[in-house]
């Protein structure tokens, strides 16, 4: 199993002091980075192989994985367009999506209980995802649309009238096996070939899904993680709250708090 986490873009709407900024993975909760975290909940489940898709300051976090010289050694690959849309970061790690097994997915920008990663890990060659029941309504959630076990959406915006029977925020962790993992680089590609770099990986994701609807390829499991404390972070709220509301949960469950870092 491979883990790619995406940290390539710039975080615009985090408002970052002039001078100051970072990689959204760079921010610090307790004595840990996001990125750390990261780490350590792949090596926790026994993903060594991890991909780090950076652009925005890129050295930082070759500096930061450095200095806690984490081993084996992690990949970089590096968007070097990375104002545009996240899919072209995944177009970016294109060799990594496609060299065989399972892939996790991962966005950078989330602090999030061990619960969170558990059910993205477990079992053979799968393809997973997560969501969360319990989740503010608005225009910012990802949406996941699930009818009768098959998942029907994945977006910010849910058309009227869709039909489903249950509705949640998408993590933003996906787990894909080899031949869903390549589809979806299949599916990159011709975006970016198409002059639709600026888009967001979900779209690409969604497509994938939508395309499963139609023709049935490749089963997809949904698990259920709600009630376990995670959040994106994408704005100076949000920082606030993972600091305030959900890192005191997660020292509560002690998941990650002393642990070993090596």
């Amino acid at each position: 199993m491979r883990a790619i986490i995406l940290a390539a873009g710039m975080g615009l709407r985090l408002v970052q002091p002039e001078g100051q900024q970072k990689p959204k993975c760079l921010l610090r909760f307790g004595d840990a980075s996001l990125l750390e975290r990261h780490l350590h909940f792949l090596k926790a489940a026994n993903v060594d192989e991890v991909v780090f898709v950076t652009g925005f300051k890129s050295e930082q976090i070759e500096a930061e994985l450095a200095s806690i010289d984490w081993k084996p050694k992690t990949e970089i690959v590096v968007n070097d367009e990375f104002t545009l849309g996240s899919v072209l970061s995944v177009h970016t790690a294109h060799d990594a999506m496609t060299r065989g097994g399972d892939v996790l997915l991962m966005d950078a920008d989330v602090l999030y209980d061990e619960r969170i990663f558990e059910p993205l890990v477990a079992g053979g060659p799968v393809n997973r995802l997560l969501i969360d029941r319990d989740f503010e309504a608005g225009d910012e959630p990802v949406k996941l649309c699930v009818d009768n076990g098959v998942p029907v959406e994945l977006r910010k915006q849910v058309a009227a009238g869709l039909k489903y029977d249950m509705i949640g925020e998408s993590v933003g962790f996906f787990r894909f096996d080899q031949a869903t993992a390549t589809r979806l680089a299949e599916i990159c590609a011709d975006y970016v070939a198409t002059g639709r770099a600026k888009m967001p990986h979900e779209e690409a994701v969604r497509d994938l899904l939508l395309e499963n609807v139609q023709n049935p390829s490749h089963v997809f499991d949904i698990a259920d993680v709600t009630g376990a404390p995670w959040i994106e972070i994408d704005f100076q709220n949000d920082v606030k709250r993972a600091a305030d509301e959900v890192l005191p949960q997660l020292n509560a469950l002690s998941q990650f708090a002393g642990a070993s870092q090596q």
